[in-house]
């Protein structure tokens, strides 16, 4: 992803806190119009999503327990980059595990940034098509509360508008795959 302009410099950097999937830092700075200032910075190492297609054209969401806001969420599967693994490796494996489906045609929809003001993370989209239903499925990580729905597009669309489906990087990826939904 490209960026402009001159970047800052880094006059000082502490790590506040490491948890197992992102860490939280404070950053001194000198900006190029020789201001400075105090950032802190979830660095996160990225997430991949998918926008799951069936053959019969419906959409592949999951209602998933999110502990951050305390109830459930309508979202696409996605998950954590791992340090073994690129987006494409995770987005396959989450997809299998999630949904029971393995996609067999992938279309990179885009990548962007989840909350740019105080965060790194950013998201892989992909359009997983050919879908195929597991006979026996790897299974949700024990620490996942999931179920599958499947929507059309226009179900999608409502679910969006009417705020059902609140997801900033699920809507976000549905946007970027809508030019190749029918």
């Amino acid at each position: 992803m490209p960026f402009g302009g001159e970047p800052p410099q880094l006059l000082k950097q502490r790590l506040l806190y490491q948890g197992r999937r992102f860490s939280f830092e404070s950053s001194r700075l000198r900006l190029p119009n020789e201001q400075e200032g105090e950032w802190e910075c979830i660095r996160h190492p990225g997430g991949a999503l998918a926008v799951p297609v069936t053959p019969e054209g419906k959409l592949i969401l999951l209602r998933q327990y999110r502990f951050t806001v305390q109830g459930r969420l309508l979202e696409f599967p996605a998950g954590t980059v791992e340090p073994s693994e690129g987006p494409e490796e995770t987005i396959k494996r989450e997809i299998e595990e999630e949904t029971g489906y393995r996609a067999h045609r992938w279309r990179k929809l885009g990548e962007y940034f989840m909350a740019p003001g105080y965060s790194d993370e950013i998201i892989y989209a992909y359009l997983a098509e050919d879908l195929e239903l597991l006979e026996n499925p790897p299974g949700q990580d024990i620490d996942e509360d999931i179920e599958t729905t499947l929507m059309t597009v226009e179900e999608v669309d409502r679910a969006i508008h009417s705020g059902d489906l609140a997801d900033a990087k699920s809507i976000s990826a549905f946007m970027l795959a809508r030019p190749f939904l029918k």
